[in-house]
């Protein structure tokens, strides 16, 4: 396949994917489609609850919301959907997505051309369905999405072999959010030019990838001692055990913010901090996009899968004989995070900080 079977679409839709790391990881090639179609008018498609992700960037020309507990409940929701995509005649599809649903949408909307893996049964509804090259199993999950489009021949070359080649990321925040984020900070107690350390103890995947609460607190206390630093703690309402143990660990005060955000409040309150000390989640990724420095704690996965993409993160780990697992609980002795010792993540978030103040 070669990028002149394509022609000059004017209309294309992206279907993005659904959870928030992913969502980040994906704008390489985002952001890829926008160079090879400067002039083309680009939809993203997703999910409600990571459209704040695109709130603020050049990639994309719109965001439509795909919401399947609202609008676009049930069948008579489903045709409503279709009904919209169709009005819009784009002419060109490309399905980040690799659900068999994201396919039907395409096929379903009339849109003529229509790009992804073929996966989960759904090569037939495809115009250009691209094989996984097996290469891109071994590097950054990124280039799996940069695949889809060397593999359609949108790309001449497969980046993950290119040595020169650079993910891009960069997301904004938009202006409302940020002033409601500078707005919790003084109302929490923080001064204004005090030094922000944000502490993200949770993880959606699984308790595997989660570094122990009393430790994250001993690290907050000592950045708090020697930075006279306000600790903030985030996550999501899922996360509010994890995140109260940890204040609960604490001697120094400490502001909980986890579940009373919105994601665009939650971008906007981690580009207000100094440091970032995450475990492997979508905070993470989403510190990475927004250049905030961070120390990324790896317990159960790998981070050069899925580790963040910016120069100016630290990661931490213990490698450890059965490490990556990517399971959610430990069936063994939990050794990969145990063996994250405290002066390692101090030690990290230290040089971040200092780094940091320095200018």
């Amino acid at each position: 396949m070669k990028l002149s079977e394509f022609g000059n679409p004017r209309n294309i839709l992206i279907r993005g994917v659904n959870w928030v790391g992913d969502a980040v990881i994906c704008i390489p090639a985002m952001r890829e489609i926008r160079r090879i179609f400067p002039d083309a008018h680009i939809a993203l498609l997703v999910r409600p609850w990571v459209r704040d992700i695109y709130a603020a960037v050049d990639f994309v020309d719109e965001v439509i919301e795909y919401d399947k507990r609202g609008i676009h409940r049930g069948w008579t929701g489903f045709r409503r959907l279709i009904g919209d995509l169709k009005s819009r005649r784009f002419d060109l599809a490309i399905l980040l997505q690799n659900a068999f649903e994201a396919a039907v949408i395409a096929g379903c909307s009339r849109i003529p051309k229509r790009i992804g893996y073929a996966r989960d049964g759904r090569g037939w509804l495809l115009t250009h369905a691209c094989k996984i090259d097996p290469s891109v199993r071994k590097v950054h999950q990124a280039y799996y999405y940069l695949g889809i489009l060397s593999g359609s021949g949108l790309l001449e070359c497969r980046p993950w072999e290119e040595t020169e080649y650079e993910l891009s990321l960069g997301i904004g925040i938009r202006n409302a959010d940020q002033a409601t984020a500078r707005e919790m900070l003084r109302a929490g107690g923080i001064r204004e030019g005090q030094i922000v350390v944000g502490l993200n103890p949770g993880a959606f995947y699984g308790e595997a990838k989660r570094w122990f609460p009393d430790r994250y607190a001993e690290v907050a206390d000592t950045l708090a001692e020697q930075y006279s630093a306000g600790i903030v703690l985030f996550g999501s309402s899922a996360d509010i055990p994890v995140v109260e143990e940890v204040a609960a660990n604490m001697k120094h005060p400490s502001l909980i913010l986890a579940g009373k955000t919105t994601l665009g409040q939650l971008m906007a309150l981690i580009k207000e901090c100094a440091l970032l000390i995450t475990n492997d989640s979508g905070p993470m990724h989403l510190a990475a996009a927004l250049d905030v420095p961070q120390v990324a704690i790896f317990g159960s996965t790998s981070e050069i899968a899925t580790g963040p993409l910016n120069k100016n993160a630290a990661v931490v780990k213990h490698p450890v004989e059965c490490n990556p697992c990517f399971l959610r609980k430990c069936p063994t002795d939990f050794r990969c995070m145990k063996g994250v010792t405290l002066q390692k993540v101090i030690e990290a978030a230290q040089e971040k900080l200092d780094t940091e103040i320095r200018g």
